[in-house]
């Protein structure tokens, strides 16, 4: 069943990657207006969100910022089937890597990087930095899906953005092995998921509440003597990005345990605060947070 899925639905997001964007964003409108206002996906968990971490705008605005989220989030899925065919040239147009000079600078010193950031605009085509931009060899660590044939397509998808892709299980092992060969890499790592309630490494401070936070990042960046950069990645317009690359100064590890995970949440909480619409609110961030934050809840 699930590989008459796969062969069902390939062929489909090849015929909808080819047409251009213009039309693509059409097909997003439409999944806006089902997704949003028919089905209503997550609706509860995106207000909730909203609500705890920014109770001082009003309803009206909080509003507002939730229908521009849904919009956002069906570009960005339109924008990842358009991977399927995009050319080199057509990304490199619609995805600016600012200041890539301070990867570059990083990569001459001998060491691999490592490059943090959350789910915010558009970060999957944040790898496509692999191709040609750095001369480290690229890393993506990412969950693997459960469905083994449309884990091999978003592979696909991604390998052809130039990074080669480490499953969240694998990833310490991989990096290590990397380590000994005298392999050098730029590795990416998606910072602010939640993690089991059982494997909890760290509490955190993210929009004035306690929350349970990735430590990997961290542990293996100082582990394995890595450079620290964050990506601050911003939405342009439609369908056009920037990152900006923000390099830890001084070395990582003299800084106290959790530290760098602490100026990452702080980075990553200033960038959402600056347009909150481009941030992934339907990921149940908060479900275990310690503390409401002060503010909440939100007046009528």
């Amino acid at each position: 069943m699930q590989f008459l899925a796969y062969i069902i639905a390939y062929p489909i997001l090849w015929l909808i990657s080819i047409l251009p964007f213009r039309l693509l964003y059409i097909f997003s409108d439409f999944a806006y207006v089902l997704v949003y206002h028919v089905i209503g996906y997550r609706k509860k968990v995106v207000r909730l969100n909203l609500a705890l971490c920014l109770p001082e705008l009003t309803e009206e605005q909080r509003k507002k910022t939730e229908k521009e989220f849904y919009r956002h989030f069906c570009d960005t899925i339109v924008e990842m089937v358009k991977t399927v065919s995009i050319s080199q040239k057509e990304l490199e147009k619609r995805f600016i890597l600012e200041n890539i000079e301070v990867v570059n600078q990083l990569e001459a010193k001998g060491k691999s990087i490592a490059l943090i950031c959350g789910h915010y605009a558009s970060y999957e085509w944040l790898l496509n930095m692999s191709r040609g931009f750095t001369t480290h060899k690229g890393f993506g660590i990412y969950k693997k899906l459960a469905n083994p044939y449309f884990d091999r397509l978003v592979r696909k998808l991604r390998l052809r953005l130039g990074a080669e892709l480490i499953d969240t299980k694998e990833s310490v092992s991989v990096m290590k092995d990397n380590k000994r060969k005298g392999i050098l890499g730029v590795y990416g790592f998606l910072s602010d998921q939640s993690p089991k309630i059982y494997r909890v490494p760290y509490w955190g401070k993210f929009f004035g509440m306690e929350v349970p936070v990735h430590g990997g990042a961290e542990l293996l960046t100082k582990k394995l003597d890595m450079n620290v950069i964050y990506v601050k990645g911003e939405k342009i317009k439609r369908g056009h990005y920037k990152a900006t690359f923000i390099p830890f100064e001084g070395n990582p590890q003299e800084v106290p345990n959790f530290g760098l995970t602490d100026i990452f949440l702080r980075l990553l909480e200033d960038q959402i605060r600056e347009a909150p619409a481009y941030y992934l609110w339907t990921h149940k961030r908060f479900k275990n947070r310690r503390n409401d934050p002060p503010g909440y809840p939100p007046k009528a």
